[in-house]
């Protein structure tokens, strides 16, 4: 059995985030059936296609024909999970939105996925990834050298979407086995940027600076070496930056390095600049310091490492031939995920209409009565624990008196923790065990990011737990899986956005580009949700808990799906450059007088459209194709400098060409039409004030969401928390007394940067 064995989904999306969320599940064994219109998918020529579509039977209705779209309506009714991303309005107009297809279906699960918002102007644009990055201010938190936004060679927002629409799926589904009811879902483009890009704004902390492609600190960076090749050094924490200076003999030097970072960078490049890369990799490595090659993608898919992970899929495609493909991006240990087969034509099926469910009582919240013990730290093993505590769950941070290594009172560690309470434990000390244990048999999920070993060694990995709870989910995070060699090895984002080809993708024919956006820890943290959410689904099923196991390594493909899947033959993907700008002349960002916007021109329609707004004669078909740096766009770019922005978007827009404003990364959180569409809320933590961060990574409109905490400090819930799991006060007091377990106190104050240069606004 999987864990949506069973399930039944109606899949009318098309593109990149719903196909790949209804993916996802049918990985798990979800019946997906993907209807398409009579000329298919918008983005069925894609390489993506055979992946994100993937175990999937797909159907052809055409919904303008009244006879197809009542087998529509019928399809969708008898599913459990029905999943579209038409532009607010288009659902009503058919009747297949929520409170029409509900009212016959009171168990159907309703998921709306839009590729911007549910309101507003911008909501109906067609969807460009590169007006969503432009709309949300993403386009301008990536680091650059000019002041210009940077257009994202990946589809970063959404796959986030992706992903936080599959956990929505899986926790709406989980609810529904509690109280037999369906519910209305909303996982839009702008809960994707939540995911994968929001980040608190403490309104009194002065902002942090925008970062370079390269990197904002000499200990966490890019550098070329003497034969002209690149790699990433990521010594984020003093010990590994430590270890670095001593293995280049630099070590008499540390102090004055430490405290001047310019003087550190400049150093550094001149001694990586003597030697080619294998001479670095190899003393680096062996002083023990994450480092790694820039490569590219197609490289690092058909590489040792991936295999050893058993990420490589291959099928015989009767179009493409021999075709591989990323396999499922975490393994569940009891219930396993499989691709069987791919996209394949098939007739409608035939559903009998659902069974009424038992009424249970209904849960104020989807994930209402899980509880958590997260012991993540950083991002992505940190940032897992923020969703499952926004989807409902009780979730408490666990923290050594060291403390999480990114603690600080910066916006990238309060993102990663909203929602939680703090509880302070040290596994070390006498009776700590035992103690936790405790807490594991009245809990749901345990959750780390240990590297590989260390859980079996502290007494905590999934034989342990399941010992006192046979129930228990146990997720493990690491960077490089349970298999292979480097399964032990400790691992950053960036070392994988460097092997995986991310970083010389973003950079193209130029320097390679460190993106801005930790991609693979968010990529890894929402996997690791819906992962732990497909886990409890299961548990439902089966009454047994299991372990869940992923890795920053099978994100290195997730978040690139579309763009690995090879096949001899395949067209090349989009490059980028440094500061790109986009694609072609008429699929850019420019600057007006006033502000940049967005062009997002993709056929010849729309390009000709766009060239007679701006009075520039040129043949579509070659400005669709020409360089985004050529004469036509210099041309381009000298009309629009001289017109006012919203000049420009109100005529382009009336024209019928796909266009937005660009907005910087501190104005999103002003920004009228996010605000209209509910991105931010303000809140206010005890300790540092009056702050701002994202609403939700999805809507539910019966069990609404959202954070119940701010931000704990280490330990600070300590009492309550053991208190609450039936702790006596005496025991408390004993293991405070004997440092098992402490309070804010008594915990060492590690206040670091956090790696903001991670997170830049």
């Amino acid at each position: 059995m999987s864990a949506y064995k069973g399930v039944r989904i109606a899949d009318f999306t098309q593109g990149v985030a719903g196909p790949m969320a209804c993916m996802l599940l049918g990985d798990f064994e979800a019946e997906v059936v993907k209807v398409e219109p009579l000329g298919g998918d918008r983005l069925k020529d894609h390489p993506g296609y055979p992946a994100w579509n993937r175990n999937k039977r797909i159907v052809t209705l055409d919904l303008s024909d009244p006879s197809d779209l009542e087998k529509a309506r019928d399809l969708a009714r008898a599913a459990d999970i029905a999943v579209f991303d038409h532009p607010p309005g288009d659902l009503e107009a058919l009747g297949l939105d929520a409170a029409t297809l509900r009212e016959v279906a009171p168990d159907l699960i309703h998921v709306w996925m839009p590729p911007y918002g549910t309101r507003g102007r911008w909501s109906r644009m067609p969807p460009r990834h590169s007006l969503l990055a432009a709309a949300s201010g993403i386009a301008f938190r990536q680091g650059a050298y000019g002041d210009s936004p940077v257009h994202m060679i990946l589809p970063l927002a959404w796959y986030g979407q992706a992903v936080m629409g599959a956990a929505a799926m899986g926790a709406a589904l989980y609810e529904r086995g509690a109280s037999g009811q369906g519910q209305a879902v909303t996982v839009s483009g702008l809960n994707g940027v939540s995911e994968v890009g929001g980040v608190v704004m403490v309104l009194d902390q002065p902002r942090l600076p925008r970062g370079t492609p390269q990197g904002g600190s000499p200990s966490y960076r890019l550098y070329q070496c003497g034969d002209g090749n690149w790699f990433f050094m990521a010594t984020l924490f003093m010990p590994f930056y430590r270890k670095a200076i001593d293995a280049l003999g630099l070590g008499a030097h540390w102090e004055g390095l430490a405290l001047n970072p310019q003087l550190a960078l400049e150093v550094l490049e001149d001694i990586f600049r003597s030697q080619p890369r294998t001479h670095w990799l190899g003393l680096l490595t062996e002083a023990g310091v994450p480092c790694a090659p820039v490569g590219d993608r197609t490289t690092w898919f058909a590489g040792e490492v991936v295999r050893d992970a058993g990420l490589r899929l291959e099928f015989d495609d009767p179009v493409r031939g021999r075709l591989a493909m990323p396999g499922p991006p975490v393994r569940l240990s009891a219930t396993p995920a499989s691709v069987r087969s791919l996209p394949a034509p098939g007739p409608l099926p035939v559903w009998a209409p659902n069974q009424p469910l038992a009424a249970g009582p209904g849960a104020s919240r989807p994930l209402e009565g899980v509880r958590v013990l997260d012991m993540g730290s950083v991002i992505a093993g940190a940032l897992a624990g923020a969703v499952l505590a926004n989807l409902g769950a009780e979730v408490i941070k666990i923290e050594s008196p060291d403390g999480d290594p990114f603690r600080s009172d910066g916006g990238p560690f309060l993102t990663c923790n909203r929602g939680k309470r703090g509880l302070g434990v040290d596994l070390k000390q006498p009776g700590a065990k035992e103690m936790f244990l405790d807490l594991v048999r009245q809990s749901d999920v345990v959750l780390d990011n240990y590297r590989f070993g260390v859980r079996k060694r502290l007494g905590v990995d999934y034989e342990a737990l399941r010992q006192v709870n046979p129930r228990i989910i146990s997720c493990s995070v690491n960077a490089y899986g349970d298999a292979g060699p480097r399964a032990p090895l400790p691992g950053f984002d960036p070392l994988l956005q460097a092997e995986g080809g991310m970083m010389a993708a973003q950079g193209g024919d130029a320097e390679p580009v460190l993106h801005t956006i930790a991609v693979n820890d968010v990529a890894t943290a929402g996997i690791v949700a819906f992962g732990i959410l497909s886990a409890l689904n299961a548990r439902h099923q089966t009454g047994e808990g299991q372990e869940v196991i992923t890795s920053l390594l099978a994100q290195s493909l997730t978040f690139q799906l579309g763009e690995v899947v090879t096949w001899e033959g395949r067209p090349p993907a989009p490059k980028g450059g440094v500061d790109c700008l986009g694609l072609s002349p008429v699929h850019r960002y420019y600057e007006c007088q006033d502000g940049w916007l967005a062009v997002a021109a993709e056929s010849l329609v729309e390009a000709e459209a766009l060239l007679t707004v701006l009075g520039t004669p040129a043949d579509p078909a070659d400005a669709l194709s020409a360089p985004p740096e050529g004469p036509l766009a210099g041309r381009l770019a000298d009309i629009l400098a001289g017109r006012t922005r919203d000049g420009v978007l109100d005529a382009l827009e009336a024209a019928g060409v796909p266009c937005i404003p660009c907005v910087r990364g501190y104005e999103a959180y002003e920004d009228s039409w996010l605000a209209e569409n509910g991105v931010f809320v303000a809140w206010k933590h005890p300790r540092l004030g009056e702050a701002v961060g994202v609403r939700s990574y999805a809507d539910f409109d019966r069990t609404p969401g959202g954070f119940r905490h701010p931000v704990p400090d280490a330990g600070e819930h300590t009492r309550e928390v053991l208190a609450d799991f039936g702790l006596s006060a005496e025991r408390i007091e004993a293991l405070l007394g004997s440092g098992a377990v402490f309070e804010p106190a008594a915990a060492r104050t590690h206040l670091r940067d956090g790696g903001a240069a991670l997170f830049i606004q």
